[in-house]
């Protein structure tokens, strides 16, 4: 699985942190999170620049899959000619 890599020299205590297993370092502050707490931090905050694979990802390992439609934005592709 592909995880967000924060810039810890911008953030040293990114929500996003994970050890050398990829293992969540912060897995706490995600659980105590509402489910509309999360997906306000992922559409207008600390997740709003990541990919939606990364976000994808990340809602899978703090076992809130069921938050994916409601914070991966969908892609809108132009119709063909």
């Amino acid at each position: 699985m592909i995880y967000f890599k924060p810039d810890f020299s911008i953030n040293p205590h990114s929500p996003f942190a994970r050890d050398i297993n990829n293992k969540l370092v912060r897995r706490n502050f995600w659980l105590d999170l509402t489910d509309n707490s999360i997906v306000t931090l992922f559409t207008n905050g600390v997740g709003t620049n990541l990919t939606n694979e990364e976000k994808k990802n990340h809602l899978i390992d703090i076992k809130r899959e069921n938050l994916i439609d409601k914070v991966c934005i969908q892609e809108v592709l132009p119709p063909e000619n």
